[in-house]
């Protein structure tokens, strides 16, 4: 993947009714990059999308794409084309001419439009719907259909807005799937905006995770789950059990009153941190068997694995496994080092967790 950015936003910040939305926010994206932005309902993700889109306007800050500056070009104008979660199609327009909808309107000939229909509809495997009105499609192919009509337009860049939110869980898995064939075979970079961690971690190569404004942490799926930055972070993507301890000191941390082997450096001693086991992450064993005893409390099946809760050390723990323990089990819990992540703890709710550079 190349490393070249072909977007920078600048200290972006912006206020709605006097409530900042973005707080001097800077990200930079990298040309044929599936980078998605996540986070939950007024982080200030889809105010992100259309001030990159253009159809918002930062209070502070610069929008730079391809080295140049376009904070202030209007959306048209811009080498990006928007997909939104509501397709925006034209129903008194059959397929065919709402795909063809940017080219005329750009003045190209009708041959080209002929040859960009065609070839818009094969890459999102509906040949033959020329003539078919969108009314008569289903959500997914109203789907590809807004995704074809961006694409023809060839941005360099194609910003989607929750496009799979209506769409049904076995559809919305189909989609992630074409999404990342569209952008493998197209070489244009997909700025995308979820609050589906799910959809994130199957889609992209980077991943924001946004909140309150700020930028929390980013990195590929992989260090976005397994080396969370903090609490927010963990607790967001996928389960996770935070619990306060005390960092005693190097690889050794007290969880509930028992002494937990870890592989952490750097800490003071006798440091309050946040501790983060991850539910999959959790050994049940007979017990006495392990650093803490306990009873299961609640168990269920959920297709691939048992989810289950445990009382233990006045804490409850979420567990995943393969292997049930019915309701009133006694069990021991044990946590291997290298699986126990230590954070330190935030000094104020809406601290920002990461500062990024310009």
């Amino acid at each position: 993947m190349s490393k070249k950015p072909l977007i920078d936003l600048v200290h972006i910040s912006k206020a709605f009714d006097g409530e900042t939305v973005l707080d001097d926010l800077s990200l930079s994206i990298r040309e044929n990059e599936f980078l998605t932005l996540l986070g939950p309902s007024g982080c200030g993700k889809t105010t992100t999308l259309r001030i990159l889109g253009g159809f918002v306007t930062p209070d502070e800050g610069r929008v730079i794409f391809d080295g140049e500056d376009i904070t202030m070009l209007p959306p048209n104008k811009r080498n990006l084309n928007t997909v939104f979660q509501k397709y925006a199609l034209f129903p008194h327009m059959n397929i065919a001419e709402n795909i063809a909808f940017g080219l005329k309107i750009s003045g190209k000939s009708d041959a080209y439009i002929r040859d960009k229909i065609s070839y818009a509809l094969k890459l999102v495997n509906l040949e033959g719907y020329e003539k078919r009105n969108p009314t008569s499609l289903s959500g997914g192919q109203q789907q590809r259909i807004a995704i074809a009509r961006a694409i023809v337009n060839e941005p360099k860049v194609l910003l989607l807005d929750e496009p799979l939110g209506a769409l049904d869980l076995k559809l919305r898995q189909e989609m992630q799937y074409e999404l990342i064939r569209l952008k493998n075979e197209l070489g244009i970079t997909f700025i995308y905006v979820t609050h589906d961690q799910e959809e994130a971690l199957t889609m992209s190569d980077t991943v924001v995770v946004m909140n309150q404004g700020y930028i929390q942490q980013m990195g590929t799926p992989e260090d976005i789950y397994n080396e969370p930055e903090n609490a927010f972070v963990a607790d967001f993507i996928g389960d996770s059990n935070i619990i306060d301890g005390i960092m005693l000191r190097d690889e050794l941390v007290e969880i509930l009153g028992v002494r937990f082997p870890c592989v952490d450096t750097g800490f003071p001693k006798n440091l309050p941190v946040d501790v983060v086991i991850r539910p999959e992450d959790v050994i049940l064993g007979d017990p006495g068997k392990g650093l803490l005893d306990g009873v299961v409390s609640h168990l269920i099946f959920k297709g691939v694995h048992y989810e289950m809760e445990v009382q233990a050390g006045g804490f409850e723990w979420l567990v995943q496994s393969t292997v049930a323990h019915p309701v009133g089990t006694p069990v021991s819990i044990n946590v291997i080092p290298f699986n126990i992540q230590i954070m330190n703890k935030p000094a104020s709710e809406d601290e920002k967790a990461v500062a990024l550079d310009e």
